[in-house]
């Protein structure tokens, strides 16, 4: 049997029950420092590249929103957010539906850093993909993506920051 064979063979075989648990943790281990190095000098880190992407991706109608989708307690994101303002990359406005709640938007300071810091993030997912081919890694990134989904609808209130604590 030749090396690649050998590689193709043990890339195919069927894991035990529990490996899915210890492949996830670490796969998001590595995941989790190349990303702290891409984002390394982010207003706030990596809370702060999350907090500004949801902003300008998704959009969210006002900060309760905007917590609830991060799965971030209000009084952490409070803080957050501050700190965000004053590095000038967010701003909070009243919110178009209730003028009691505040809206938070991407100043355009802010979204010119997300955009570096998103190329930069870019390379740090591709670099931790390069062991699997091209087509391989977009289906995996389709795949876990709607599986999270899947899993947040399931469970709004679940803690991605808390799993990180439990892992094997």
């Amino acid at each position: 049997m030749t090396d690649l064979s050998r590689a193709t063979e043990s890339r195919s075989a069927p894991t035990l029950p529990g490996e899915l648990g210890w492949n996830l943790g670490m796969v998001l281990r590595g995941y989790q420092s190349r990303f702290e190095d891409a984002v390394q000098g982010m207003p706030s880190g990596v809370r702060g590249f999350q907090v500004l992407s949801a902003v300008v991706h998704r959009d969210p109608p006002n900060q309760q929103a905007l917590g609830a989708h991060l799965v971030i307690d209000r009084t952490v994101l409070t803080y957050l957010l501050d700190s965000l303002v004053r590095a000038g990359v967010v701003e909070r406005i009243p919110a178009p539906t209730d003028r009691r709640a505040r809206k938070i938007v991407a100043t355009d300071e802010g979204r010119a850093l997300l955009e570096q810091y998103e190329e930069r993030v870019a390379a740090a997912e591709s670099e931790l993909l390069s062991g699997i081919d091209e087509s391989e890694a977009g289906t995996l990134v389709a795949l876990i993506g709607r599986l999270a989904m899947d899993i947040h609808r399931a469970q709004p209130g679940a803690s991605p920051c808390e799993a990180m604590d439990h892992l094997p």
